[in-house]
């Protein structure tokens, strides 16, 4: 199960049976608004705080995830979740309403993979025949939380970025229809000093990097090996910076196979977003709605999702701390 010293290789091939996402306007209004499973036309849904919208889309995301992949809730045996919000409130509500065992797990914006991951690898070792691994953000929740409040209209430098109001959620089998989990790569924290929270890219671009060469390393694959690779929210300033370090190491990237899903999540021509998208939301809604889509479609046979995450706080960034970041990896691949 355990190959080389960080990527755990799933022998049993669990299957992601059923997937979906739900996203927001600015979302709804980029390249990717196809391949959503629904679009909110307000960032407020309706509902009477930011907070209560983004427990709103993952609620929707899952219960969409579930009637996708064809079970019954309570074929369920696990949900792993987590969010951006103080004690990922987010998921422990949606979890309340799912009503199955519930593991919550912090991992910032590398929160979609670290779940998948986790799912997959109690699936692969018989530890669940289904489990639900979902995430979510929210535009103004993040904003409110980590930056200034919504009303403040404060000014943001370009290398900031808008944090993606979405949520993604997979079901994970150990047999079925749908693209297989072939191994997860585990990140390691890599902290070089950045105290800019307005920089997340460029905090984030070394622990890619580390993460993307361990899992060469563990696995023995090349940048070949894989249709596309994609960051999960380094978007328009730490990506060239990712793929400067990879070229530096010897590990040269095709641009047209390595990509970023805080790029591809918007047009950042057209739509006001800065360097481009971020949020647990950005590389869920990328992966579960586009990629799978296209894995489908037999337009990719393999993909590695590395979603990379800003470990900071509103108190260790007051406290003058620098920025530890992780990336963790994922392979999946259409099923032969």
């Amino acid at each position: 199960m355990l190959r080389g010293n960080q990527t755990w290789w799933f022998e049993n091939r669990p299957v992601i049976i059923g997937a979906a996402t739900v996203v927001g306007p600015d979302e709804g209004d980029g390249p990717l608004a196809a391949d959503f499973d629904l679009v909110h036309p307000e960032l407020d849904m309706q509902q009477k705080s930011w907070e209560k919208a983004e427990r709103l889309l993952l609620e929707q995301a899952t219960d969409f995830a579930i009637q996708n992949a064809r079970i019954d809730k309570d074929q369920l045996q696990f949900y792993v979740g987590g969010d951006l919000m103080n004690q990922i409130i987010s998921n422990s509500f949606a979890a309340r309403a799912l009503g199955v065992p519930y593991i919550g797990v912090f991992g910032a914006c590398s929160t979609s993979m670290e779940t998948l991951a986790i799912a997959s690898l109690m699936v692969n070792s018989n530890s669940a025949d289904y489990a639900l691994a979902g995430t979510c953000s929210h535009n103004c929740t993040a904003e409110k939380q980590f930056r200034y409040p919504t009303e403040y209209g404060s000014q943001k430098p370009p290398t900031a970025q808008y944090t993606v109001t979405g949520a993604g959620a997979a079901v994970i089998a150990a047999s079925g229809d749908g693209p297989v989990v072939e191994c997860a790569t585990i990140g390691k924290i890599v902290d070089l000093g950045i105290k800019d929270p307005f920089n997340m890219g460029a905090a984030m671009a070394p622990a890619a990097v580390d993460t993307i060469q361990s899992h060469f390393n563990d696995t023995g694959r090349t940048p070949k090996d894989y249709d596309l690779i994609v960051t999960g929210d380094l978007a328009g300033v730490g990506h060239p910076i990712a793929t400067e370090l990879l070229m530096r190491d010897g590990v040269p990237m095709d641009q047209t196979v390595f990509n970023d899903c805080g790029l591809m999540v918007y047009d950042t021509e057209r739509q006001k977003v800065q360097a481009g998208g971020s949020g647990c939301g950005c590389s869920a809604v990328v992966t579960y709605g586009h990629l799978l889509k296209r894995i489908a479609k037999g337009e990719l046979k393999r993909v590695l999702v590395v979603a990379t995450g800003a470990l900071l706080s509103p108190l260790s960034y007051q406290q003058g701390e620098s920025i530890p970041c992780i990336a963790h990896a994922v392979a999946i691949s259409g099923k032969e």
